[in-house]
């Protein structure tokens, strides 16, 4: 009965510390909105969740996880599993994604690769604006550690801390971030919360930025002093997201159904579902679909802050630059036919104004 209780006021324990964690996420005001660096750790990973639009972070299992909700990671049913994902983004940056993770006991420890392939790019300047001969390609990059524990039956929590780099010509920025978050199930329903990104702020610095001024006040033929060109600041992109499933079987068919609220400090809040359907013991079938709130408030003659005479705040959806529509996709699951825990996943995500990315993901469980 102890045992029980400690649980119950650790899982309350868990939810509180990701509310709490929650306050430091603002609104993604108009000011704010595009002004955060680090966007890549926004990019979905994995061929499951994004086949959902993120809507599954209640219930959401295994190494594919770690990105929705870390604490999904407690959820790994074997001893260890290792995920390949590849994906190409918009204006063909080649994404790719590996993971491993290994179980002792109930804690689940993992480490992460996410790298960024843009090409080679060519140098331009001002006087030379169709290239100088010369090419450059940046190359981003974010390594992760993982922890995560099984602490009941229905209890999940997990934390990742995550090392991102970027770097562009001879300029480089690193910063830290931390992930957490806790999953809670009551039989056939599902509870989540998950606070991803939030660090350091980050800033770039490098030999390209140095240059050579002669001396203010001083006479002509002073050497030159070097000094280097200063850089601001930039935010990593935090989320906080809570969401909602509700699993049940139905004529030897498993069916998920999952929603979420995700809260983005620099961009609009989502309103996320999604839904799968297992079938024939090894089939998966997905959809899903995330609506953008403006979340600031409008008067109704459109101005930001205003209200009409009878003081109501008009609330309208400013959402013209939100390019994601529905997303689809489907899994297969070998382990039963070939006697080896393998899995493949796809999914796509349609984009207003772009072609719609597609990922490809293989579930290795060992």
């Amino acid at each position: 009965m102890y045992k029980s209780i400690y649980y119950k006021y650790v899982s309350i324990g868990l939810l509180l510390g990701i509310f709490f964690l929650s306050t430091a996420v603002e609104a993604g005001s108009k000011a704010r909105r595009g002004t955060a660096g680090a966007q890549e750790l926004l990019m979905p990973l994995g061929s499951r969740g994004t086949a959902m639009s993120g809507a599954y972070v209640a219930g959401i299992t295994g190494v594919e996880a770690a990105h929705w909700n870390i604490a999904g990671l407690g959820g790994m049913e074997s001893s260890g599993e290792a995920m390949f994902s590849q994906s190409n983004w918009i204006a063909d940056i080649d994404m790719s994604y590996g993971i491993v993770a290994t179980s002792v006991g109930a804690n689940m420890f993992g480490v992460s690769l996410k790298s960024f392939d843009f090409g080679d790019i060519p140098v331009t300047t001002a006087f030379q604006p169709d290239g100088t001969g010369e090419m450059y390609s940046p190359r981003f990059f974010t390594l992760g550690a993982m922890y995560a524990r099984r602490v009941t039956d229905r209890i999940r929590f997990g934390t990742e801390f995550k090392i991102v780099n970027e770097s562009i010509m001879r300029e480089t920025a690193t910063g830290f971030a931390v992930d957490a978050g806790v999953q809670y199930n009551i039989s056939n329903i599902q509870l989540g919360a998950s606070i991803r990104n939030l660090g350091t702020n980050m800033k770039f610095s490098g030999s390209d930025l140095d240059e050579f001024h002669q001396p203010v006040g001083t006479n002509p033929g002073t050497p030159n002093e070097p000094r280097q060109v200063g850089t601001s600041q930039f935010e990593m992109p935090t989320t906080f997201e809570m969401g909602v499933a509700y699993n049940k079987s139905f004529s030897g068919n498993d069916v998920i159904l999952a929603a979420s609220f995700l809260n983005n400090n620099f961009s609009f809040d989502e309103y996320r579902f999604g839904a799968e359907v297992k079938t024939m013991g090894m089939l998966y079938l997905r959809g899903g679909m995330a609506l953008a709130q403006d979340p600031e408030p409008f008067g109704d003659d459109g101005i930001e802050g205003t209200t009409d005479d009878s003081d109501d705040v008009v609330w309208e959806q400013k959402t013209e630059d939100f390019i994601w529509g529905p997303s689809f996709g489907f899994g297969l699951d070998f382990s039963k036919l070939l006697g080896v825990g393998l899995s493949v996943d796809y999914a796509y995500r349609s984009a207003e104004f772009f072609s719609g990315v597609s990922w490809l993901s293989l579930n290795f469980a060992f």
